[in-house]
């Protein structure tokens, strides 16, 4: 495999690293009401775990209160069941139409418990870019004796793989600097 190929893919993967950082970071709770607070709930809905999302629609009409309206009425109950079981901290209210959901300011405390999670998060993103970036030198060492690569060629690789591994573990240190001041502003 070309030096070129194997850097390539290394950044790809890296690159996929960061991608799963930030879907993670994105569902980290703030003191905001985000729909992406539910988009994990599976709701029972004719005997099948469902997505909330394809059993009504899900709105944040201001910054403290989540309104699901669901296409059938008759699963409200099993919406609000999912909910609770959920065990996200918030209580929904059914008023038979649609389902309210306030969302409680964080304490101090909480918010420090969130950022926490959030910093083990990247953190095993960093982790995982570092993986690659050995993976990938290790494979330039290989094909350096199998493929008669010049000593240069693998030292060049390698330096472009450093070069990767820094802008990546630099973009998940952004990402996560953003969630952080995002959760412990009110």
């Amino acid at each position: 495999m070309p030096v070129k190929n194997i850097v390539d893919d290394a950044a790809e993967h890296m690159q996929k690293a960061v991608e799963h950082v930030q879907q993670l970071l994105s569902k980290a709770r703030t003191g905001r009401a985000s729909a992406s607070l539910l988009d994990a709930i599976r709701v029972e809905y004719y005997g099948e775990p469902t997505p909330l999302a394809q059993v009504g629609s899900v709105s944040v009409p201001d910054a403290r209160s989540i309104v699901i309206q669901p296409w059938d009425r008759t699963a409200l109950s099993s919406i609000e069941k999912a909910i609770l079981a959920a065990n996200l901290g918030i209580t929904p209210q059914n008023d038979g139409q649609i389902i309210r959901i306030s969302v409680p300011p964080l304490t101090e405390e909480r918010r420090k418990d969130i950022v926490k999670q959030c910093k083990k998060m990247a953190e095993e993103g960093k982790l995982a870019v570092r993986n690659i970036r050995r993976d990938a030198n290790e494979e330039l060492k290989v094909a350096e004796k199998k493929e008669h690569y010049s000593e240069d060629d693998r030292k060049r690789g390698e330096e472009d793989i450093q070069k990767n591994t820094d802008k990546y573990i630099k973009e998940i240190d952004t990402v996560l600097s953003a969630k952080e001041k995002e959760i412990m502003e009110d």
